[in-house]
């Protein structure tokens, strides 16, 4: 008997279903969606609060966040996804059935999300919760402020991103955003 996260050879395609904001994407999301790729067929990659960007909490359009995404999938050899930009409803209680309306039919959500995790589960959804590399350093909000202080960003994301980011003019917008604070 095949395991449900297993990848079949021949029967059912099993799809995983990933929400991030991926502001910006970072090695942590790497690592993470690296170890979700290899658990299933295809994985779905939502770009979470699509509508939002330069702000400093969510500097990056849908548009340039896809762009870090597939440029680092693809240069580490991570073929077997989707992204999907989606944007906030901010109702619980229909948000999982907006999702499912936007997205190819999905078997699994991984998620460390507790508000994500329970909204899943009640809708019958199996969760799993992926391992979280080095929290206090791979986070976006960490990210942002090393870019807002000049200090080492580039060791936190991977190579095809941040030169997404610096082709954008990204550091400049981040710096104007967080008005000299971070």
């Amino acid at each position: 008997m095949v395991h449900p996260l297993e990848k079949t050879s021949g029967g059912q395609i099993v799809r995983g279903l990933f929400i991030g904001r991926f502001q910006p994407f970072h090695n942590g999301h790497l690592e993470v969606i690296k170890e979700m790729a290899s658990e299933v067929d295809k994985l779905i990659l939502v770009v979470g609060s699509a509508q939002e960007s330069h702000t400093f909490e969510d500097p990056f359009t849908a548009g340039e966040r896809h762009l870090m995404m597939s440029e680092s999938l693809e240069a580490n050899e991570i073929l077997n996804y989707y992204i999907i930009p989606i944007m906030d409803i901010n109702r619980y209680k229909v948000w999982v059935a907006h999702v499912r309306s936007l997205v190819p039919p999905f078997d699994v959500i991984f998620t460390n999300n507790e508000l994500t995790s329970t909204l899943f589960a009640e809708a019958g959804v199996e969760v799993r919760r992926p391992k979280l590399y080095d929290r206090s350093k791979y986070s976006g909000k960490e990210v942002r402020r090393r870019m807002a202080l000049d200090e080492d960003w580039h060791s936190l994301v991977p190579a095809p991103a941040a030169k997404v980011i610096e082709d954008i003019g990204g550091v400049r917008r981040i710096k104007t955003l967080s008005g000299g604070k971070a």
